[in-house]
């Protein structure tokens, strides 16, 4: 019998990712018990009081309306460590270069680095470089890590949740942290990044003027956190909105009622989306976090998020119920329809 090999799917989150980590890799290592450990897949560990994370970059192309790999490789890391409840400390970038490469293309990536770094107010203090052959690999990947330390303002806010949930004993914003009653806070348009991604890529045939929402989001969230009342925060980033949803459900225990008018998003990308068919549940996004707020504190942190340039167009899209355990969406026709998890994002190496 042939074995089996590893597809794309495999790599874009949902429901194939998850089964190849749980099953192939995790059973491998040693988890020890340390505060936030490897086995609750969150997006970032946590022991001894530090936050620590780490995400390799292969997006295809890598320059893309709005943004490039070096963009994105400090965004992301950078909003692994801020969604947990941290402020970050500082990063590694590491490097694998194809031969051949060409040193302007590295130039402005590099100056994306340094750009996004200043917007984050973060340093690398270390990295590595390296060289393969020419067909190696595709162009370039990167890798990045980043430690945090606990945000200025988590522990207040967690007070504010143990207020008005007295079986609430978290000390960081973790996915199994959702209560009935939460409401769900969504900062800003999906399914920008992914369309950007697509239109950039010559194979699809289509030109769009969307541009990717990637950006580091740390200030945001400090704001919102400023606030109080937040018991969770995760972004919609491969399988999108529909597998974020999904795993604060399957975590935390409770079901999440979505209203499907309140979700915001372009008309450009609601026409791109409709044109090729896609699910904008499931569409990735890199600029984008979701909420979960006591719904006592939810109109103010709404508030809080809508003054910044990121969280403009954010919304309170649905609460977390008790009536059944996974996410539903509320139609626009005024239906019910389950949301299911993902097998993966529809669109290959957008991170």
């Amino acid at each position: 019998m042939e074995d089996k090999r590893i597809t794309m799917i495999h790599g874009a989150g949902g429901i194939a990712m998850n089964h190849l980590i749980k099953n192939h890799i995790l059973k491998y290592f040693s988890i020890k018990n340390h505060e936030v450990s490897l086995n609750e897949l969150e997006d970032a560990g946590i022991t001894e009081g530090i936050v620590f994370t780490t995400d390799s970059y292969t997006v295809k192309p890598l320059f893309f309306p709005g943004g490039d790999i070096g963009t994105m490789s400090i965004s992301g890391t950078v909003n692994d460590l801020a969604v947990m409840g941290a402020e970050p400390l500082a990063l590694s970038c590491s490097m694998i270069l194809e031969e051949g490469f060409l040193i302007n293309d590295l130039d402005r990536i590099m100056k994306s680095i340094y750009d996004t770094c200043r917007k984050a107010n973060v340093d690398i203090i270390t990295g590595d470089t390296k060289v393969l052959e020419k067909k190696s690999l595709d162009k370039l990947i990167i890798n990045t890590s980043g430690i945090g330390r606990k945000n200025r303002y988590l522990d207040e806010n967690l007070k504010v949740v143990k207020k008005y949930r007295t079986n609430f004993n978290s000390d960081w914003l973790l996915d199994s942290n959702i209560g009935k009653g939460d409401k769900i806070i969504l900062s800003g348009t999906l399914g920008d990044h992914g369309i950007a991604i697509m239109s950039a890529r010559q194979e699809y045939g289509f030109e769009s003027d969307v541009i990717s929402d990637v950006s580091p989001l740390n200030e945001m969230i400090t704001k919102a956190l400023s606030v109080g009342g937040i018991a969770s925060i995760k972004d919609p980033t491969r399988g999108g909105l529909a597998n974020l949803l999904n795993e604060w459900s399957e975590k935390s225990n409770i079901g999440l009622a979505i209203e499907e008018n309140q979700i915001p998003i372009k008309e450009n990308v609601k026409s791109v989306l409709g044109f090729l068919g896609l699910n904008f549940l499931e569409i990735g996004n890199e600029g984008k976090v979701c909420f979960a707020v006591v719904s006592e504190k939810a109109e103010d942190v709404l508030a809080a998020i809508k003054e910044t340039h990121e969280g403009r167009d954010a919304s309170i899209i649905g609460e977390a119920v008790s009536d059944f355990d996974f996410p539903i969406l509320e139609t626009i026709i005024g239906g019910r329809r389950r949301i299911p998890k993902p097998s993966g994002d529809p669109i290959p190496r957008i991170c």
